[in-house]
């Protein structure tokens, strides 16, 4: 067993159920635990590693990502919003993508992403998608620790004329994937310390059915695991359900008794009261009083001019408010200063999406979710989770307030070193054990192909270049 001391003139340290700044303290850790946090350490240690011009802080916890699909987002999800879905990309987006996504570039996707979330501090990412089992192989492989989980769902969405959502229903495809997404757990949730373990995620609130919903928590039960459920992420979708069932998406997860502590529901923007669907009820009171979680993912909607209403509204409702990526790119950092600044536009307040508010959404409120008191904060018994940030860097300096300067000032170069488990997963800025180039390589690939089989997934088969032009024309040589 190794013992290792850190000092640090800036640690973001846990005391009395919160975030402390201490100064000029250090952190010990030993093997993947930290067993001692302080202004001194009176015993003795393997390793001594004095950092002057160093903060330290916990990992991020990203409870929400598509590892799989995201990196293929860039150039093609910002500038285009069909009205009449409500400037939605999912509708006719992604069935365009995913014609042209082969394993191979759903792989490349996977390889990009975990670097490009390495090296912006998450230490804990929970996947929703596809190749569970490479996600599972590769999040091993670079060190960082994940929650995987196959998607399933009983139906899906599509538009026959882009002018409205239609839904195909195969309710045994559903069964059969939460089969195997059960089968995915028990292969890789056996050891109690695991780093890469499985949990539930059925993929959507409209594309499943009450039975799947109710059959999925009650394994989620049985299993111990989190359970993870897009919903009210579109005004179609808030539609389509109080249509259905005269509720809205979180009444009715509240009915069939899917909501709880175990629980996360990526997005949940369109709640009652949004003025989008100006529609009465106190869905956040719902969330709040069931212990459900929400995992906000800001920069995916504000590139579309959507957002929460609002963020600080969320967290003083009593709600468990988390964060994640979801789309490209897969940084915390960004996710973090979007959810700040979102939150201030659509409060109209400064003091109340405040960087302590994000940053505990990336940190303890993710890991309450996990069930985690182990991870998201530097205190004895914890993880050796750790993020050494550069005091002296150039987005860094000058320094008063580390956690200011994180959310709204920091970029991945900010960040020297990263520790999961107390084992280097990011040295100096650069990722171990991948191959940065390589990956980059592999995403424009995989987006080139995507990009020219577009017309394949498009209802109406139109190229890529008809739905999303270029921003700028093509440069025609002189006469």
């Amino acid at each position: 067993m190794t013992r290792t001391l850190f000092t640090a003139p800036h640690i973001v340290a846990f005391q009395d159920d919160g975030h402390r700044l201490l100064r000029d303290g250090c952190v010990v850790i030993e093997d993947d635990r930290i067993v001692h946090v302080g202004k001194t350490y009176d015993g003795s240690a393997d390793v001594i590693r004095h950092l002057p011009d160093r903060i330290i802080t916990p990992g991020f916890i990203d409870t929400h990502s598509h590892l799989h699909t995201s990196p293929i987002d860039k150039s093609v999800q910002e500038d285009y919003g069909p009205r009449q879905f409500w400037l939605t990309g999912l509708i006719e987006i992604l069935p365009a993508e995913d014609a042209g996504l082969t394993q191979a570039g759903m792989r490349s996707c996977v390889d990009y992403s975990l670097i490009e979330l390495a090296r912006s501090g998450t230490t804990t990412v929970l996947h929703l998608g596809d190749e569970a089992e490479y996600v599972a192989e590769r999040l091993d492989a670079v060190g960082l620790r994940g929650y995987v989980a196959p998607s399933f769902r009983s139906g899906r969405w599509f538009t026959p004329d882009g002018r409205r959502v239609d839904y195909e229903w195969d309710e045994a495809a559903g069964r059969a994937g939460l089969d195997r997404a059960v089968d995915f757990i028990s292969a890789h949730n056996a050891e109690q310390d695991a780093r890469v373990r499985g949990f539930l995620g059925p993929a959507q609130v409209d594309t499943c059915t009450a039975e799947l919903l109710r059959d999925t928590k009650q394994a989620a039960r049985e299993l111990g695991v989190p359970v993870s459920l897009h919903a009210a992420q579109g005004v179609w979708e808030f539609q389509e359900m109080t249509r259905r069932h005269g509720r809205t998406p979180i009444e009715w997860l509240a009915d069939i008794d899917f909501l709880g502590p175990d629980t996360v529901l990526g997005h949940a923007i369109f709640v009652t009261g949004n003025s989008w669907v100006n529609f009465a009820g106190d869905d956040l009171g719902l969330l709040a009083s069931s212990g459900t979680s929400v995992s906000y993912n800001a920069w995916c909607f504000a590139r579309r001019g959507i957002l929460m209403e609002s963020f600080p509204e969320y967290v003083e409702a009593g709600v468990n408010m988390c964060l994640g990526t979801d789309t490209a790119p897969q940084s915390m950092l960004e996710s973090l200063r979007w959810t700040a600044i979102s939150g201030k536009i659509t409060s109209r307040r400064a003091d109340t999406s405040t960087a302590k508010r994000v940053f505990d959404a990336a940190t303890v409120n993710a890991a309450k979710l996990l069930g985690r008191d182990d991870l998201g904060r530097i205190s004895t018994g914890a993880k050796a989770d750790l993020l050494f940030w550069r005091t002296d860097s150039f987005g860094m300096a000058p320094l008063r307030d580390p956690i200011r300067n994180i959310v709204y000032y920091a970029q991945p170069s900010d960040l020297a070193d990263v520790l999961v488990d107390g084992v280097p997963v990011v040295e100096d800025g650069t990722v171990l054990r991948t191959d940065s180039a390589a990956a980059a390589r592999g995403v424009q690939a995989a987006g080139e192909r995507v990009w020219r089989h577009w017309h394949e997934g498009d209802w109406a088969g139109r190229t890529l270049d008809e739905v999303s032009p270029m921003t700028l024309p093509e440069f025609a040589e002189p006469e």
